[in-house]
């Protein structure tokens, strides 16, 4: 293992021992370095690493201090992180938004207010006039992050923040150059919203799922790679009497 990543690591065992809390500032340099057995430039670039994602932050002429470690703050860096892998790497972190968003619909579907299901109503209207990708896609980021707003878990909506930018850049992809993804995507978020506006849980949940899977399998597609049977068909029609 690289000495910065030992470092990095020494400095999580900390906080997450106990021995650093949320908003601690950490013992000088030299201090820490000598505590933790390390070269004070690893400690330097191991802090630099965790305050890229947002674990630690240096106050200029203050120190450096262990953040509030809110959900928001440390979930949100990932899309920073992946933009730095390849196409392929997509593919995992649309099959963990498949694993996670539509659980986040289906509690929206019991816990969403009137107020904010009109609203979710008000976004898919938006999408009647023939949008470019570009639009649609916003749109789409925006409508699934008021599900996951109204699914009341905060750790999950900030799980499903951070697939957004990978995931979207997927979805314009697609938008561009699949024939009818752009009809495909309205017809499905239509039957995701009926589906919540009606109360009805698990019809939400299989939404949720066809619509997330036609990305994945669109994307294994167009990059060669094998079909993974765990994909739902994303032109199949979840039963009408689920519920």
């Amino acid at each position: 293992m690289p000495v910065t990543d030992v470092a990095i690591d020494k400095i999580k065992d900390m906080i997450i021992s106990g021995e650093l809390a949320p908003g601690d500032r950490l013992p000088k340099e030299a201090e820490l370095a000598q505590r933790l057995g390390l070269s004070r430039s690893s400690l330097r670039e191991a802090v630099k690493a965790l305050c890229l994602i947002r674990v630690l932050d240096v106050r200029q002429g203050d120190g450096t201090y262990v953040t509030s470690l809110e959900p928001n703050l440390l979930l949100d860096a990932m899309t920073f992180v992946v933009d730095f892998h390849r196409d392929d790497t997509v593919l995992d972190f649309l099959a963990v938004r498949r694993i996670l968003e539509p659980a986040a619909t289906a509690l929206a579907a019991l816990h969403m207010s009137d107020a904010d299901i009109a609203e979710l109503g008000t976004l898919l209207g938006e999408l009647e006039d023939s949008p470019t990708v570009e639009a649609l896609v916003a749109n789409d980021l925006q409508f699934h992050r008021k599900i996951a707003d109204g699914s009341g878990n905060p750790v999950l909506c900030s799980l499903l923040d951070s697939l957004s930018g990978p995931t979207a850049r997927a979805r314009i992809w697609r938008g561009l150059t699949q024939e009818g993804a752009v009809a495909k995507t309205r017809e499905q978020h239509t039957a995701i919203y009926e589906a919540i506006a009606a109360r009805e849980p698990e019809l939400a949940r299989s939404w949720a799922t066809v619509h997330v899977a036609g990305v994945e399998q669109w994307l294994r597609n167009a990059l060669g790679t094998a079909d993974d049977p765990t994909v739902p068909d994303s032109d199949a029609e979840p039963a009408a009497e689920a519920s």
